[in-house]
């Protein structure tokens, strides 16, 4: 079950800049058909008095202006809790991750 996060309260940052996934990723439950046009996105997550690193697939490239330390717009996340033996996670989707400052200077 997919389930989508509210990130109206969140600010993000990207902490790493775009990766390809690889179907040798360990933190990754399962290789996809898609693999090979999707990207990690590591992002820093802010909350009130919290703070989380998440590893966020996105289809396709990110947008160019994606860079380390900037401020993000994630769009679309969903969160979906896997179990694989006696492993259990979840794994981070967004439709599209931009950056925050262009939405900015747009409006």
């Amino acid at each position: 079950m997919k389930l989508p996060v509210d990130t109206s309260a969140i600010a993000f940052l990207c902490a790493m800049p775009p990766e390809p996934v690889s179907t040798s990723r360990p933190s990754d439950p399962a290789p996809t058909r898609t693999a090979s046009r999707c990207m990690w996105c590591s992002s820093s997550a802010l909350a009130e008095n919290s703070a989380e690193i998440l590893a966020v697939k996105v289809p396709g490239m990110p947008s160019s202006g994606i860079r380390q330390g900037h401020p993000v717009k994630v769009v679309g996340l969903v969160a979906q809790p896997w179990t694989m033996g006696d492993r259990s996670g979840v794994a981070f989707r967004a439709a599209r991750i931009d950056p925050a400052l262009a939405q900015a200077k747009a409006s």
